[in-house]
């Protein structure tokens, strides 16, 4: 949860290739209360880390934890701390829900009896999702097959708090949507006083199934139904309730929605005391968002805080990946809360007064907040990732809570590339990560703020110094005939002769969710490419349009509302203009690929510009956008009941009759993400005007493509094949 201090929509699959996200998940660390000292598991046991000698000491060893009457540990995935630190929650057996592994089982270890006990062990095998202590460490409640339970630690007595929970009707968690575009996985909270739960709890009953057919399971083909509203149908209907632990009953919160449309509530959390929620809600069209307290006893609601935008709002787990599992940013005794904002053209972070009366804009200057850090209230400050001269690159900076005085940039001088940081409980060390284009990742454990290696240690710098610059490699910037200048990485091929020309092979996204040009190791990196792009002779450039989510203000990620496959498209058409312009390019081989809203952006790309693109792959692309679902689709296109027009120049189906070149298509049947109907609209239209092309379809596959014997090895052979066959290697 995040209180006075913080330490931190898997939709394409190249960015998750290049992120380190073992070394900052959620089950990989965790900061013992005083700051000095941190928590992780290791080969089966879990160790204590004193900082700044960095003293282990084995906390919980092999041996305890072996539940009794087995032989072997728990293999645990991830592990929590009640608030005195003498109990530990361990998460075992996982298995997946639609994107991460949030159902299990789970066990305690009492450090004071010595004893390993595990929760719920009457319901079904890794069937508990999101167990957590309550605050006085008494009891440990968790979500099963969509019903609220809590157990007694003391007597092991289980009370099961909601009773009408199944697929359609989802207390505690959510549908599919609300995980996928928000985040929201995790639906319920422990009130300060350990005697209340606030939930969620989702309607989808009205909520039409996807029917995703198997046929690779059994003999006989079975149909795997997915709650799934598409754009244009209203989102599934949601209730705050807060049930009293003693009795059962639920108080449910009077929150106005809109009867026709409805609407969204993404965040919610204790307002700083256990009489009030504190909750964002926001309208359909998802340009308004009110902040409301509500009265856990009455059900009474308050808005206190409106923001409006005329394109969308960003909810704060779209940007700051932390706040995916909750929290709240309460300052000065929770009499205020951090908040930020894009109204001001920046994204910026305010301190709000409790009642919404009053604002200090904390932040200032033309950049934008990137991800908050950690809030030190007891020095005043607010530690946070910016890049204000560099959009390609990410720096921890630091101001004043007060709102005074310029940004420090804490990031050391001659370390430019990209920051990660996990900062402890005190703000007083930090456990730091480090790459660019040549610098492998690299993490130490550093103090800060003078942000030194502990113990001497200079690991960041040395691997620097170590690292070589790959030939052929550089950032940048080019400018389009309508004075659009974008950031842009290219690979050139080894022994690169400017008097010969070569193939070019763009990989784009082009939309809201991806980010392409970063300075971070293995950006450039084509992960289906079967052997060495530059050794082979490519060309292989990746360049960031507007709309993509850059540190470049406001208007640079809004001007693609309601016109996601048009300005973004054409963005990336008139930069391949200026590419095709350079005497080292052949201009009979520009070839395209992306994946999922890359390989939409791929389509449209081949069919809007056939004159440039003569060689396209597309993997799980969105054929037709009035098929994707009403959040994300919504969101940046508008309701397609007000805006049709908007949904059908978007969309690849409708330019299809235009290819020229050659493209392969590829699709997982068994995607739950963008569905395999959008493979077959597709290749309908492509018959209907005798378009040629090459399509794949592997099936039972999500929208990973990633299940299965041989799958990767195929796919890449696939891909790298038809690239060869179809925009051949080498200079000419």
């Amino acid at each position: 949860m995040h209180q006075s201090i913080r330490a931190r929509k898997w939709l394409f699959v190249i960015v998750t290739l290049f992120v380190p996200v073992a070394l900052f998940s959620q089950g990989a660390v965790k900061w013992t209360k005083s700051g000095n000292a941190y928590y992780r598991f290791e080969e089966g046991e879990l160790n204590l880390y004193t900082l700044p000698q960095q003293t282990k000491t084995v906390l919980l060893s092999k041996k305890q934890l072996t539940p009794q009457g087995k032989t072997t540990p728990l293999n645990s995935r991830n592990f929590s701390f009640s608030a005195d630190e003498k109990k530990v929650l361990l998460f075992t057996n996982t298995k997946k829900v639609w994107r991460l592994q949030t159902r299990g089982d789970y066990w305690v270890f009492d450090t004071n009896t010595g004893s390993l006990t595990q929760v719920g062990k009457n319901r079904p095998a890794a069937s508990l999702m999101f167990a957590k202590f309550s605050p006085d460490g008494s009891k440990v409640a968790y979500v099963s097959e969509y019903n609220l339970y809590v157990e007694d630690l003391a007597s092991g007595n289980s009370t099961q708090l909601t009773l009408d929970g199944n697929r359609k009707f989802i207390n505690g968690t959510f549908d599919w949507v609300y995980e996928e575009e928000f985040f929201c996985r995790d639906g319920f909270r422990w009130s300060p006083d350990s005697k209340q739960i606030a939930y969620w709890q989702i309607d989808a009953r009205k909520t039409k199934d996807y029917l995703m057919v198997n046929n690779t399971d059994s003999i006989y083909p079975f149909a795997v139904p997915v709650e799934y509203p598409i754009a244009g149908e209203p989102p599934s209907p949601f209730k705050i309730g807060v049930v009293d632990i003693a009795t059962t009953k639920t108080q449910w919160m009077d929150i106005p929605t809109d009867p026709v449309l409805q609407s969204y509530l993404p965040r919610m959390e204790w307002a700083g005391n256990s009489n009030e929620l504190i909750v964002q809600h926001i309208n359909r069209l998802q340009n308004q968002s009110d902040l409301l307290l509500c009265n856990t006893q009455t059900g009474a609601s308050q808005v206190i805080y409106t923001e409006k935008d005329s394109a969308w709002i960003d909810i704060l787990p779209l940007w700051d990946n932390d706040y995916i599992w909750g929290g709240w940013d309460w300052i000065s005794s929770g009499k205020e809360f951090i908040w930020a904002s894009e109204k001001d053209g920046w994204r910026h972070l305010y301190r709000i007064t409790r009642d919404g009366k009053k604002e200090v804009r904390i932040t200032n200057g033309n950049y934008d907040v990137m991800e908050i850090i950690a809030i030190d209230e007891k020095n005043g400050y607010v530690y946070f990732m910016a890049s204000p001269t560099n959009a390609t690159q990410k720096y921890l900076y630091r101001t004043k809570l007060n709102g005074k005085g310029a940004a420090e940039r804490i990031s050391p001088a001659g370390q430019e590339g990209t920051h990660e940081y996990l900062v402890s409980p005190t703000a007083t060390y930090a456990r730091h990560m480090f790459s660019n284009y040549y610098t492998a990742y690299t993490d130490e454990w550093i103090s800060l703020p003078d942000h030194k290696g502990v113990n001497g240690e200079n690991k960041v710098n040395d691997k620097i110094a170590q690292a070589e610059k790959p030939a052929g490699f550089e950032f940048f910037k080019i400018k389009t005939e309508e004075g659009v200048e974008m950031d842009g990485w290219m690979v050139k091929p080894k022994n690169f002769d400017s008097n010969k020309k070569y193939p070019v092979v763009f990989y784009v996204y082009t939309e809201p969710w991806g980010q392409n040009v970063k300075d971070q190791f293995g950006i450039a990196d084509n992960f289906l490419y079967r052997g060495d792009m530059a050794n082979d002779g490519y060309i292989y450039i990746s360049i960031d349009n507007r709309g993509t989510p850059v540190p470049k203000g406001r208007n640079w990620r809004k001007v693609i509302y309601r016109n996601i496959g048009q300005v973004n498209i054409r963005d990336q058409a008139l930069a391949a203009k200026e590419v095709i312009k350079w005497p080292f390019v052949d201009t009979s081989r520009i070839a395209v690929w992306g994946w999922s809203g890359g390989g939409s952006a791929t389509l449209n790309l081949m069919f809007q510009y056939p004159d440039i693109y003569k060689t396209g792959i597309s993997v799980a692309a969105v054929g037709s956008i009035f098929t994707y679902d009403n959040i994300y689709q919504e969101r940046y296109m508008g309701l397609p009941q007000q805006n049709r027009e908007d949904y059908v120049k978007g969309s690849p189906v409708t330019h299809a009759k235009n290819l020229k070149g050659n493209l392969l298509y590829i699709h997982g049947s068994g995607d739950d993400n963008v569905h395999f109907q959008n493979a077959e609209l597709l290749v309908n239209e492509l018959i209907k005007y005798n378009k040629q092309f090459q399509f794949m379809s592997y099936p039972n596959r999500t929208h990973s493509i990633s299940e299965g014997q041989g799958t990767f090895e195929h796919l890449s052979t696939l891909y790298t094949n038809y690239l060869k066959e179809h925009c051949a290697p080498g200079g000419r």
